[in-house]
Parts: structure tokens; sequence; C-alpha cells
């Protein structure tokens, strides 16, 4: 493999750049979209008890000591609750989006080294041709090791192009799904939170 990577030329290294850069936003974002991290179970059936019992404080108290996407939510809306339904909604879809744009943070990352690590390959690929042309216009077809040297750097950087940018497609698609996944587990809890704080207003 360190032999591949040497064969390649210069072009490998940004394409080595791009690896250990989706890597490491691929293992970052798995580890903040954790299901605990955004809408905790436990949590979750606390807050609506506390909000079903009409207990305020306590329920803004408990959102403010856990650091959860969903507290966030649902700390915005307890703020809010004051000033009728309509304000309440706003409030919650403002958060929302916030924690939205947070929990997508990164993604382009991944999206951006998908596009461009194939690029790097095929800019090694037009390279290496580029040195095979000139080793057979140099020395004609007799000089095998000048002519494998081009060949080589053009196929493994267009390998090692690749090979890194199937994994971060992958992996971009993945985050996105499983952001898509704790949105709606967000949106759901936030409505029920939402139907509870503006009942008062409901019996005036």
């Amino acid at each position: 493999m360190l032999e591949s990577f040497q064969a390649g030329g210069p072009v490998m290294y940004p394409i080595l750049v791009c690896s250990i850069v989706a890597l490491a936003v691929l293992l970052e974002r798995m580890w903040s979209l954790r299901r605990s991290a955004i809408v905790p179970y436990g949590f979750c059936v606390e807050i609506l008890a506390l909000l079903r019992a009409g207990r305020w404080d306590d329920a803004l108290v408990a959102c403010r000591k856990r650091p959860a996407a969903i507290a966030r939510v649902v700390e915005a809306a307890i703020e809010a609750r004051r000033y009728g339904r309509t304000r309440i909604s706003e409030r919650v879809e403002e958060a929302g989006r916030r924690e939205a744009a947070e929990m997508e943070r990164f993604v382009p990352v991944l999206a951006t080294i998908a596009t461009v690590s194939p690029l790097f390959g095929l800019l090694g690929t037009v390279g290496g041709i580029i040195l095979t042309f000139r080793a057979i216009g140099e020395g004609g077809m007799g000089d095998m090791n000048k002519v494998g040297a081009g060949i080589s750097v053009a196929l493994n950087t267009t390998f090692f192009g690749i090979a890194v940018s199937i994994p971060a497609v992958i992996g971009e698609k993945f985050v996105l799904a499983r952001v898509d996944r704790l949105t709606l587990d967000l949106e759901e809890v936030a409505s029920e939170a939402l139907d509870l704080l503006a009942e008062p207003e409901k019996t005036l």
C-alpha cells in the first residue's frame, strides 16, 4: 500500500488529506448525532410529564441542565408560553431550525470531499499520461521504466481518488439519513410540548 501511495506522486498527498478529513468528520458526526445527545428518551418522558403537571419552572430548570437538542427547543417553548400558541410555535420552529443546522454541520465537507477526491485522481491520471508520453517521446518504447512510472501514477491516483470518494458519499448519505430520523423525533416531542404549553390558552 505504501509503495502504491508513493508511486502515485505528489497528487496523492491531497487525496490523503481528503481521506483523513472525511474520516474525522464522519466520526465526529456519529458521536454528535447520538440519540442521547439529541432526543434522549428518559429526558423526553420526564419533561413531558412536568409539562402535563403544569410545573413550568421545574421543566425549565430540567431543560437548562440537559445539554440536548430537545432540551433547548422545549426551553424556548416554555419561555414563550405566556405569549400564546402562535408565539410558542414560532419559537419552537426557530429553535428547531438552529438544531437542525447544527446536526447538519460538516456534512457539506463530506460532499465536497466526495466530489473533489476523484478530481484529484483525474488530475493525477492526466499527469501520469503526460509523463508516459514524454517518456515515449524521449526514449521510445524501449525505456519501459519511465513509461511504467507514468502509467503507475495514472492508475494509482485514479484508484485512491475513487477509493476516498466512495466512503465519503456513503458517509454523507448515512449522516443525512440519521439527521432526518432525529429531526422527526425532535419535531414529534416538540409538537407534543407545544400542545401542552398551549392548553391554558385554550381554556380561556
